[in-house]
């Protein structure tokens, strides 16, 4: 039953958040490549779950903005300040994804 709820989790975000379904197809193609392009597990590992954890962060922020909508549509300093902490913790998942994929390709050619 757990299963079958995170499924229907995951088809419902894809279906009402444009940032998921990018970040989607954008797995598609990152973590095969992250796969192919890891020298050694750990990096395979780093460039694939720096991808898998920005999904992650983008599900747990629109959890906290569909709670706070159910809450209420008024206008609450407080409501406005958990969806802006949501949506930093996605441009933080973000930043770090760019950064592991940057260092780890840079070691790759040589660079760094």
């Amino acid at each position: 039953m757990a299963t079958l709820n995170s499924v229907r989790g995951l088809k419902q975000c894809y279906h009402s958040e444009a940032a998921f379904r990018q970040e989607v197809w954008a797995a598609c193609v990152l973590i095969p490549l992250g796969v192919w392009l890891g020298r050694t597990g750990v990096e395979r590992v780093l460039l694939a779950g720096s991808v898998l954890f920005v999904m992650i962060v983008e599900l747990l922020n629109t959890a906290i903005e569909v709670v706070v909508d159910r809450i209420g549509h008024e206008r609450h300093h407080l409501s406005g300040f958990a969806k802006d902490l949501g949506s930093s913790a996605v441009l933080l998942a973000l930043l770090l994804a760019a950064i592991t994929w940057l260092l780890v390709l840079a070691d790759r050619l040589g660079l760094a």
